[in-house]
């Protein structure tokens, strides 16, 4: 091993190239690390994903089967209406991809519609207050006494004590959400709990999210990983079969990438700055911001530098109108669209497209990363879409849009629609995915059994 080189730790094979200074470039599964009865004795890591959704989304493009539907009225912020849909019979069904999730049809083998989950909404508190804040909570509602949230130690964390504890960062928490609204406290903008009362801070700042899995925060003339690399690299490259040069090459210009978006950004908040704009959120591309933050949470997931991580979207109930580049003619609040959705029933539409969109356009790039064993990445993760409100118009809690995707490490079958019975919990889904994880666990939060039908 050259002095370029080093091990994070005895039980990781995660290397590290070592750059001036102190700073690293963790590295992806590369077989020239490994001699021949290693190669074949290794498992990949499991990991755990989440894309969340705020504001619920619009069902008539989402689900199967209700492109026709009426119109909702609105329900009132505390006022959860439940969703009464077109009858389908629980069960694994062929998987058709409605005009909203006809992105992810390059992964349709690879992913799952759950439709039919319910959650229990605590009365006590706004309705988009438990959205985010309870989606993963590991507690049934009312449990928790002097609390009005049902809440306490989340799904990702949980995880991450068993799958978490051999790579740097337990988990990762990451949110597309980077301005203030006074109007809203921090269980609106977090998905991601200690405990009660215990938030575990999301990072925001692109930047600030390189800095950390990178350790560049000490070099203001070098901000770039990739500059500082190369040197290195080239050292290390010697040791590399064919197959991981060009390996190792994508992934310095996937990096490389991921610096020239965070440095346009950085660009336009300075100009925006010098022009003394009151509220840079109408102009910054938001599109933008979510896929760099998706490419950092693929990129710490590749290189080992976490197994657990989660990335909101947006913040539920904010109000500031927000710049859809190329996607929307103008800015726009997406939760404000949701309350008048007869108004804005094509832009919602456009909108949740693009989130799916996103979402799918993770997936194909985590399976174009291979892993030992011939597996990919998104082979050795579960990767799931959803959010706390089935609908952001009615505000209901019942029959949430969720997409599960990956592998689980060959423990899921996917490529269907699985519904559920009525009145199932989500927290089944909590429970079945800590199942496929390796992780003994009997009950989660409500839960009443797990979901079979995406077990392998």
């Amino acid at each position: 091993m050259s002095h370029h080189e080093d091990q994070l730790s005895s039980h990781s094979r995660r290397r590290f190239l070592t750059l001036a200074g102190g700073a690293a470039l963790s590295l992806p599964w590369l077989e020239s690390f490994a001699n021949a009865k290693d190669h074949q004795a290794e498992v990949p890591a499991q990991r755990l994903a989440f894309f969340y959704l705020p504001n619920g989304i619009t069902r008539r493009g989402f689900f199967p089967g209700e492109s026709d539907r009426p119109l909702p009225p609105f329900a009132g912020q505390n006022n959860v209406w439940r969703f009464e849909g077109k009858t389908v019979p629980p069960g694994r069904h062929a998987l058709t991809l409605t005009s909203t999730l006809a992105p992810l049809h390059k992964m349709r083998n690879k992913v799952s519609l759950i439709t039919g989950l319910d959650r229990t909404f605590q009365h006590g508190t706004d309705s988009h207050a438990q959205c985010a804040s309870c989606f993963l909570t590991s507690v049934a509602p009312y449990e928790v006494k002097g609390s009005a949230y049902p809440l306490t130690r989340t799904l990702d964390h949980i995880a991450a004590d068993s799958i978490g504890q051999s790579v740097p960062y337990s988990t990762l928490e990451l949110s597309c959400n980077d301005h203030k609204n006074n109007i809203e406290s921090i269980y609106f903008d977090n998905m991601s709990w200690y405990g009660t009362g215990h938030v575990a801070p999301s990072m925001r700042d692109p930047r600030k999210v390189y800095d950390r899995l990178f350790g560049t925060q000490a070099h203001t003339r070098f901000r770039n990983i990739t500059d500082l690399a190369l040197g290195s690299a080239r050292q290390m490259q010697k040791r590399l079969s064919t197959n991981d040069r060009e390996k190792f090459g994508e992934y310095l210009e996937s990096v490389r990438t991921i610096e020239k978006r965070m440095d346009r950004i950085e660009r336009m908040k300075s100009e925006l700055a010098a022009a003394d704009i009151k509220r840079p959120a109408e102009y910054l591309p938001r599109n933008e911001y979510i896929h760099l933050m998706g490419d950092l949470l693929v990129t710490a997931l590749q290189s080992g530098l976490t197994n657990v991580g989660t990335l909101m979207a947006g913040p539920e109930r904010w109000t500031t109108p927000t710049n859809w580049e190329g996607i929307l003619d103008k800015p726009y609040s997406h939760h404000a669209m949701t309350h008048a959705i007869s108004n804005h029933l094509e832009q919602l539409l456009k909108l949740d497209r693009f989130h799916v969109s996103a979402f799918a356009r993770l997936l194909e790039r985590m399976d174009g990363i291979e892993e030992a064993n011939g597996t990919t990445l998104l082979d050795n993760t579960i990767f799931t879409l959803g959010a706390g409100m089935g609908d952001g118009t009615t505000h209901q809690y019942n029959d949430l849009p969720l997409v599960v995707a990956g592998g689980g490490g060959g423990m899921l079958n996917l490529g269907s629609h699985i519904h559920c019975e009525r009145g199932t919990p989500l927290a089944n889904l909590w429970l079945t995915q800590l199942q496929a994880l390796g992780i003994e666990r009997k009950t989660y939060a409500d839960s009443t059994g797990i979901l079979k039908d995406i077990l392998a």
